[in-house]
């Protein structure tokens, strides 16, 4: 069944704020199908046992280019490195170096002033012109 989804620089515009989220390397695994992908779903169960609140986002919008939806994951923690719950979560997504732990996952920092650039995807008419 077809549903909608907000990409992430309309997630950071909305709250304002910088944001994270996750996306799942497809070159890596050539048959990967997120709604079947164990790596993904395991992720999933983790972030509703730590209580980390997600949704369903796509990466940042493109009026040159269009995808469909692969399973990515906005993850409503702020960034601030000082904060416990994205202490938690940095820990479980990356080593001590910044790279991924888990094969496949990754794991992105979206910052408010980059989002910007596409604020004028926000305004009413946009997409329907």
């Amino acid at each position: 069944m077809p549903f909608l989804i907000k990409h992430i620089d309309q997630i950071a515009r909305e709250k304002q704020r910088d944001v994270l989220y996750v996306d799942f390397d497809r070159e890596l695994y050539p048959d990967y199908d997120y709604t079947n992908w164990q790596i993904r779903q395991d992720l999933i169960n983790w972030l509703d046992e730590q209580d980390i609140s997600y949704q369903f986002c796509a990466g940042m919008a493109s009026e040159y280019s269009f995808e469909s939806y692969h399973g990515q994951l906005y993850l409503d923690v702020i960034y601030d490195e000082n904060d416990p719950v994205y202490q938690r979560l940095s820990r479980h997504l990356e080593d001590e170096q910044g790279k991924p732990k888990i094969k496949g996952v990754l794991f992105f920092y979206c910052p408010l002033d980059m989002t910007m650039q596409n604020k004028h995807h926000d305004e009413p008419g946009f997409w329907e012109n």
